[in-house]
């Protein structure tokens, strides 16, 4: 199984260590978000993805989704599926694809048909997307929103999505016995705890507390940095001094 955090920020035309947007993409054919889906992915992944799986409907998580869809309208085969939770996919319908924000898709028909069709899945049961098997687990953020399990022959990674402190999500994955890696948010530096408590994400601080649930050996790596405060929150998790955790790099695919 192979993930990757696609680039999102670019200085003097190079892209660059910083995430603004989110979107991850599993064997270079599933997006689990789409913030910077068609900027930051290569041309055989862009040709590849037709299911996007969303965490929430929150900005830097679904702006690149309208975009995706409209650079591949005319050679759609097959509608783009975005599966998410019900009341995602309604904020979707409602506040982006409603012909005041951007063309409603799923109104729309290339010669080969639908080009958007959404997909609900039922919060804590498995849907399948190929050979991945993926559970939505609700955890903790200002609007609905989901981590994930992802099952591909006998592996397993797990991602949080934007998260403050959380309780069911750890007692999925602690039952994992086959997780490889847990990808989980870090947004912002200890120094704006305030902060990171009333928008409901996590610090290093927080981070190492929520850790000290988590009862599998495996590598940790933090998502979702805040760019603005990126140097300061990476020095701090590396300050923790925890084993196994590290910060995800930016455009590096890593294997398990």
């Amino acid at each position: 199984m192979k993930i990757e955090l696609l680039p999102s920020t670019i200085e003097n035309g190079r892209a660059v260590n910083r995430q603004h947007l989110s979107c991850f993409v599993l064997d270079d054919k599933i997006a689990i978000d789409a913030g910077c889906l068609p900027l930051g992915a290569s041309r055989v992944q862009i040709q590849n993805i037709r299911d996007v799986v969303l965490t929430h409907a929150h900005i830097d998580h679904i702006a690149g989704l309208p975009l995706f869809i409209d650079d591949l309208f005319s050679e759609l085969k097959s509608p783009v599926k975005v599966h998410s939770a019900e009341e995602v996919n309604a904020v979707l319908q409602k506040h982006i694809f409603n012909w005041e924000v951007y063309p409603d898709f799923s109104e729309l028909e290339n010669e080969n048909g639908p080009v958007l069709e959404y997909v609900d899945f039922e919060p804590g049961a498995s849907f399948a997307i190929g050979d991945f098997s993926i559970r939505g687990i609700p955890v903790n953020h200002k609007v609905p929103s989901y981590g994930f399990v992802v099952e591909k022959e006998k592996k397993t990674l797990a991602l949080t999505g934007d998260t403050a402190e959380m309780n069911g999500f750890w007692s999925e994955v602690n039952g994992c016995e086959t997780l490889e890696a847990l990808l989980v948010e870090c947004a912002f530096p200890n120094e704006l705890s305030e902060l990171a408590e009333v928008s409901h994400h996590l610090t290093p601080n927080r981070l190492a507390a929520e850790l000290d649930r988590f009862e599998v050996d495996c590598p940790v790596l933090a998502i979702n940095l805040k760019p603005a405060y990126r140097d300061d929150t990476e020095r701090q998790i590396k300050d923790l001094g925890i084993e196994n955790l590290s910060v995800m790099e930016i455009g590096t695919p890593y294997r398990f």
